[in-house]
Parts: C-alpha cells; structure tokens; sequence
C-alpha cells in the first residue's frame, strides 16, 4: 500500500486542483497547487496567479502537491516559504497540507520535506495541519491555541518529530494521526519516545489518536495501553502496522480500551482467535487485513 490517491476532501470542503484563471469558490471548495508532468507554468507563477484571483482571502484551505519533476533530490522548502510569505494574502486559511504528493509523483519516502515550524505563527486560525514526507521534516517549536487537527504520514518517522510533540502546546488538539514507519525509510524513534508522547494531560482534549504503521507496533500497543491518555479517547487507530497476538492481549487488559467508541487494528497479524476476541470488545472494531508473516518478517503496510 501506498499513498496513491490525492485528497478530495480537506478541513471539510472539495478539493479541487487550482489552474490559472480559475474562479475560486472559497464557500464549497479548497485548493490544492501542483504541478502536471507538462504543466507550462512553475510553482511560484502558479501560487501566485492563486494570490491574485479574487476571492482569495476567503479560501479556508489549501493543499501543496507536486511542485518539480526533480522531487527525489529538491527541497520543499522553496514552496514551505513561499506558503508562509502568503499567508498576509490568505487571512481565512484553517487548513493547510503540505505534500499532497501520491507515489506516482514521489514516493513518501523520498520526500525532501524541511522545517514548516513557520506555520504555527503564520497562520493563527489554522484547524488543521496535515504533512506527508519525513525525510529533512522538522515541527520546531510547537504552539497553536487553535489547531484540532494535525497528522503527520511518513515512510519512517524520525525520532526528533516525536520528541518535538512530546514538547508540543496544543491544547484544543482533537485528532493527532502519526505514521511511524519503518527504520528501513526513516523511522529513528524508539518505544521510549512514543511512550513520552502519551503523557497525562499532554493533549486535555485529544478524542482520536492514531500511532499507525509502526514495525514496533506490539509494543506501541504496550504503552498505549497502561497510558492515561486512552480514557480520555473515542477513537484509538492501531493500524496499518505489525501488531499480533502479543500486543492486541495488552489491549485486551486495559479497562479502558472497553470504553472507546471505535478501534482500528486493520492490517495486523494477529491470529483467528485473537482476532474473535478482539472483535467482542463493546465497541466499533476493525481487523481487516489479516497478514500472514514470511520467513522474512512482519511488513508496515506504507514504507517506501
């Protein structure tokens, strides 16, 4: 599996691919920029016919996508700063991706991200914040008082990425979405970090937490499950990852885990049985995706 799909919908509305000389239409639609294989046109000739259609400072949400033939080896910075320098032109923004990229533009593994800490004072009513690519990613210093949202995909999920939401001031964050990956396309963490993640009162108002498409995924499990923080959720998505028997029977013995509304384990590697037991749980539960381990191992199901 791969990131193979763009976004059609974002913080709420449609999204549609901006082309020079569109009308906007900021009430229904958000706008991704890209680039086509043939496009005529550059990024930065693109971003800016955007900032000078009419009715672009009511846009509420904008995507970045592929911006080079070259992305494998260009930074994404150029386009992170050119979004920042806009953002007196785009007062509405609450939703902005950066990386709308499919593996057929590049793969996630490959994305040369950069810092997008700027975001976090550039535009004071975001709601959501998405980002794809850890490759060169930094979330600096992170303190918003609005953001709802935040999700973070990449192939392999450097440590620092962690430890800088370990540190993270977001105290009306909702929904936090993080793809750990794989140490083959990046990921440097540890269970000691994931489990400083999960600290009491870290996120007062987090409902759904994704830890996804992690190769330690039993023992992410682990840690979820003596972590306070899962009392506090609805939603608690697993998947995507290597979890078998192991890690779901730690989730079986948190009381808490029986009080949320839905939990995703697709994905997984879990047995029949375990699967049966799972599956009773008193809420939503989704273990689709039963995979059968090679001689060589469990798999994520997103790396390169």
């Amino acid at each position: 599996m791969a990131f193979g799909e763009h976004a059609e919908e974002f913080d709420g509305k449609k999204v549609v691919d901006y082309e020079v000389g569109m009308t906007l239409e900021p009430e229904t639609t958000n706008y991704r920029l890209r680039l086509e294989y043939d496009s005529e046109e550059s990024f930065s000739e693109l971003l800016t016919d955007f900032l000078t259609a009419e009715n672009v400072d009511r846009v509420t949400g904008v995507l970045t996508g592929a911006y080079s033939e070259e992305m494998y080896e260009e930074s994404m910075a150029p386009i992170v700063e050119a979004v920042i320098a806009a953002a007196p032109r785009l007062p509405s923004l609450t939703g902005l991706f950066i990386g709308d990229i499919i593996y057929e533009e590049n793969e996630v593994s490959w994305i040369q991200q950069t810092d997008v800490s700027p975001v976090w004072t550039a535009f004071p009513k975001l709601r959501t914040f998405q980002v794809r690519g850890g490759e060169g990613l930094s979330l600096g210093d992170i303190a918003h008082d609005q953001l709802k949202t935040l999700i973070v995909q990449t192939g392999g999920m450097p440590r620092e990425i962690l430890q800088q939401l370990a540190n993270a001031q977001l105290p009306e964050l909702e929904h936090l979405e993080l793809y750990l990956g794989d140490s083959g396309y990046g990921w440097t963490g540890t269970i000691a970090d994931v489990e400083a993640l999960l600290q009491a009162n870290r996120f007062p108002k987090l409902k759904t937490l994704g830890l996804k498409n992690s190769e330690i995924a039993d023992d992410v499990a682990g840690v979820v499950s003596v972590s306070p923080i899962v009392a506090q959720l609805e939603t608690l998505d697993l998947s995507l990852g290597t979890l078998g028997d192991a890690g779901a029977e730690k989730l079986l013995a948190c009381e808490n885990v029986k009080t949320l509304k839905k939990l995703d384990l697709s994905h997984h590697y879990m047995s029949n049985e375990m699967m049966k037991q799972v599956s009773e749980l008193p809420c939503e539960v989704n273990v689709e995706e039963q995979e059968t381990e090679e001689e060589w191992g469990r798999y994520v199901s997103i790396g390169e």
